[in-house]
């Protein structure tokens, strides 16, 4: 009879069902609790009949909950079925069994495999028998759960089969997993770190460009659900009402992108374990050519991660940055790294003869990094994008937020990119003034933050925030960033933009204001919500303010003691208009504070007008203080029903606020707080 090779043994996979069935059997017991808890909301009559609903439920698990439980669940199966790889006596008499390699590959593979997708068949036949005990079944959102959870689970099983033959050792095999699914995503925070530490103007942030190699992060960032709803008339009730009409995965395709890729992992884990070595058992790197990948990559991590912590408990400057401190630390974390992955290949403590090399080459790797920090050599520091190259603009200046677009805001973007521009060529007089902050404090110096935030044709964005002195000397050269700075926030059209205006004084599409507030900075009046009709009026009043040059200079450039203890807060809503792709949708409201000052006239005839202030209202902080602010007074509290009303202290220099809308009495600040 002629023989068969087979590439799978029935009796080799029913004994690894058999022999961990407290794994499966544990996750399959804890995957009954979701559809358990549906079950019971329904019986109570909580949640929607509509059978989209579910769906919605299952697309929102997959889009955070599901990726995160597949990603550990997975290295668990894979240490149960490829555990014999990490034990020589194990090993070696699987490897002496009339069974193949192909054989055993396939095998462990398909039963590793289906320990994995056991726990999600029970939760989703679970979850089907409830959707059709109450009429939610929907069967095109179901077979997409199902074809995302077998995506998903593929993709992690084979990237642990794949990690699970790089090594020989258990310890090893869970920590090659998780640094190959967050190696980019790690690696991508230690640059930034470094790079804010030595670029003056750059911030500590992850950007997440190469999150695509982490895949969880990318799962959980990018996947979402959209919704789709119309409106439907309720006959019974008389009133119409927005029914779930559509659901949809947003970026699904990535699930099956993810799964190709698993199978690529599985073949290459394929071709690893053909000619792996059953001596190999035990090993921290079971392949040899991984072996100095091993070594030097753990060298260099050390050295990015160790290198910055040591430099920042002893040489840390806020302003600046020291190059020798820096080789010097990165260098003596990058060798203990080095000795430390040395020591791990060769299970031994002697590593060190012959060891110079290696310890050179890391070190010439290291000095080249710090030469091309210390001449940024890439262009970071100096980096400032040109006009066309720009799509949006993020700006937070003189304590305000704005948004730019390109195409809409052109006259502002180039601006603001004169002003970056200008910035960086007086890094040096920046970097000295902070370095006499830091030494001896900051004094009677103004100083603002200036923050931005680049959206680029290219789909990156670009980052920068810096703390600037002011001079009003520098403030009279025309070139200096000063001047420059000044000069934006004076604009007119940045004034209407901040208010959320045309340049006409109308309301800019897609806003309108909710509410307007009304504020002492020296009382504690709690407040109330109120309605916009007294907003669109301050708002009309604001705009011939800015019109007449009233309302809008800088707060540097303003007396405090001159202003009015009075301030407005006007609150905006979204109306719609907003798209997924631009950065500034993702704010459905807004607040503008508006610091009342004796030269807008237009706004504060138009509150004493309106009645939601009094003439006696209007004192400057000046005027207070000559008063003798600061007394306390008494008010009465909130009516009570008991006999005699509470009498609470009141301490009047704490901020109250008295909100004015429709169905609320116009009353004078004096009479809230007297």
């Amino acid at each position: 009879m002629r023989s068969v090779t087979s590439c799978f043994n029935a009796m080799l996979f029913r004994k690894n069902l058999t022999r961990f069935w407290p794994l499966w059997t544990m996750a399959s017991l804890l995957a009954v609790l979701p559809p358990l808890a549906l079950a019971t909301a329904l019986v109570r009559g909580y949640g929607d009949k509509n059978p989209l609903s579910l769906t919605e439920t299952y697309y929102e698990a997959l889009c955070g909950p599901v990726p995160v439980v597949v990603l550990f669940y997975a290295v668990l199966c894979a240490l149960a079925v490829w555990g014999y790889l990490f034990g020589s006596r194990s090993v070696g008499m699987l490897h002496a069994m009339p069974i193949t390699r192909k054989g055993l590959f396939c095998t462990n593979f398909l039963s590793g495999l289906v320990m994995t997708l056991i726990p999600w068949a029970v939760c989703g036949m679970l979850f089907v028998a409830v959707s059709l005990a109450f009429g939610l079944f929907d069967p095109a959102g179901v077979g997409v759960t199902v074809l995302c959870v077998l995506g998903l689970a593929v993709f992690y099983f084979s990237s642990a089969t794949f990690c699970a033959f790089l090594t020989g050792n258990v310890f090893a095999m869970p920590a090659f997993y998780f640094v190959l699914h967050f190696i980019a995503m790690i690696l991508e925070t230690l640059l930034s770190a470094l790079v804010t530490l030595c670029f003056f103007g750059t911030t500590t942030s992850y950007m997440g460009r190469v999150d695509f190699l982490s895949p969880t992060v990318w799962l959980v960032g990018h996947l979402d659900v959209e919704r789709t709803y119309e409106e439907v008339w309720i006959a019974d009730g008389g009133y119409t009402d927005q029914i779930l009409s559509a659901v949809d995965l947003t970026r699904g395709w990535a699930i099956a992108a993810y799964a190709l890729v698993g199978l690529v992992l599985l073949a290459c884990a394929w071709l690893l374990y053909r000619r792996r070595p059953s001596e190999c058992a035990g090993d921290v790197v079971a392949v040899k050519w991984m072996k100095p990948v091993f070594r030097y990559g753990v060298a260099f991590f050390a050295a990015l991660a160790g290198g910055q912590a040591l430099y920042a408990l002893f040489w840390y400057d806020a302003v600046t940055w020291k190059f020798l401190p820096l080789l010097g630390c990165m260098i003596v974390s990058g060798v203990i790294g080095y000795y430390v992955a040395s020591m791990l290949l060769a299970k031994s403590l002697k590593v060190f003869r012959g060891s110079w090399k290696g310890l050179a080459a890391l070190s010439a790797v290291l000095l080249v990094l710090c030469l091309g920090l210390r001449f940024d050599v890439a262009g970071v520091e100096r980096r400032v994008p040109a006009l066309d190259q720009v799509e949006q603009v993020e700006l937070y200046l003189d304590e305000n937020n704005y948004a730019l677009i390109a195409g809409e805001d052109d006259a502002l973007i180039k601006q603001v990119l004169e002003l970056h521009q200008a910035v960086v060529e007086d890094k040096n007089y920046i970097q000295s003034r902070q370095s006499r902050w830091y030494a001896a404090g900051a004094g009677e110096e103004e100083t603002t933050y200036l923050r931005l935030r680049y959206q680029l044709a290219n789909g990156l964005s670009l980052a920068r925030t810096y703390m600037l002195p002011l001079s009003q000397t520098r403030m009279d050269q025309p070139d200096t960033y000063d001047a420059r700075l000044s000069a934006l926030v004076e604009t007119d059209a940045l004034k209407y933009l901040r208010l959320h205006l045309d340049p006409s004084g109308e309301m800019a599409q897609g806003w309108k204001t909710e509410g307007l507030w009304i504020y002492s900075d020296v009382t504690n009046f709690p407040g109330l919500d109120g309605t916009s009709r007294d907003a669109d009026a301050v708002l009309a009043a604001l705009a011939e303010d800015i019109a007449a040059g009233s309302w809008g200079s800088p707060s540097w450039s303003k007396n405090e003691e001159d202003r009015y203890v009075v301030s407005l807060e006007i609150r905006y809503i979204r109306t719609g208009g907003w798209t997924e792709d631009r950065e500034e949708d993702r704010a459905r409201n807004d607040t503008v504070t508006i610091i009342l000052r004796p030269e807008m006239t237009h706004t504060v005839e138009t509150l004493l007008e309106l009645g939601l202030i009094q003439s006696t209202d209007l004192i400057t902080w000046a005027e207070w203080n000559a008063e003798g602010g600061g007394q306390t007074y008494e008010m009465p509290a909130e009516a009570d029903t008991g006999p005699e009303a509470e009498v609470v202290p009141l301490n009047k220099e704490v901020a109250a606020v008295a909100v004015i809308g429709d169905g609320v009495p116009a009353r004078s600040l004096r009479e809230l707080v007297n």
